[in-house]
């Protein structure tokens, strides 16, 4: 079959148009992806480590209170954080009525640095995420995870919970002993 130059100007509009529905196609699938595609917390596979004193109970004495701290495990260093929360979930640790939860600071997305956000109406306007409670918000792609719901990602690009400390109480102390591993190979 030949075709003139007159008969491919006749067909030229299909490209544009075939561009056009294979990017609304790929978002799409994308937006449905990161809306519905997220990974749930299951029961949690620690790897052990050296146990590490984080804090006293009474050192976060208010709820979501947090302490930073770095645990280290398979010869690496990871950034964890330490909360506060004010009921408990699947894996906090009770101490005389209080609840903790420790997550790796270490976003399952790309990796950034994941913070507390104590202040709801930040997470609304930052995040684009309304929350009745502070979250641990990505601030490099705007993921956000709960605390609540074991580190678990609620909005944004990260498909995956965060991470969870393992942790045991020790005389007053509060301590580390275990961390799961970074899902699919993301983060550290």
């Amino acid at each position: 079959m030949k075709f003139s130059r007159r008969k491919l100007l006749e067909y030229w509009w299909t490209v544009p148009v075939a561009a056009t529905l294979g990017g609304l196609g790929f978002m799409a699938h994308y937006a449905t992806r990161v809306t519905f595609g997220k990974t749930r917390a299951g029961t949690p596979r620690y790897l052990s480590g050296h146990p590490l004193r984080v804090a006293r109970a009474e050192d976060l004495s208010e709820v979501w209170a947090s302490r930073d701290f770095s645990y280290t495990v398979e010869g690496r260093s990871v950034p964890c954080v330490l909360l506060r929360l004010p009921e408990a979930t699947a894996t906090s640790l009770a101490v005389r009525g209080a609840h903790f939860a420790a997550f790796s600071r270490v976003c399952t997305h790309l990796g950034c640095s994941v913070l507390p956000v104590r202040d709801l109406e930040a997470v609304a306007l930052t995040y684009n995420y309304r929350s009745d409670h502070p979250v641990l918000g990505c601030p490099c792609h705007f993921s956000v995870f709960d605390p609540l719901r074991q580190g678990e990602s609620v909005f944004g690009k990260a498909l995956y919970p965060l991470p969870r400390v393992r942790l045991e109480v020790r005389g007053e102390w509060i301590v580390a002993t275990g961390l799961e591993p970074a899902p699919s190979g993301q983060g550290v």
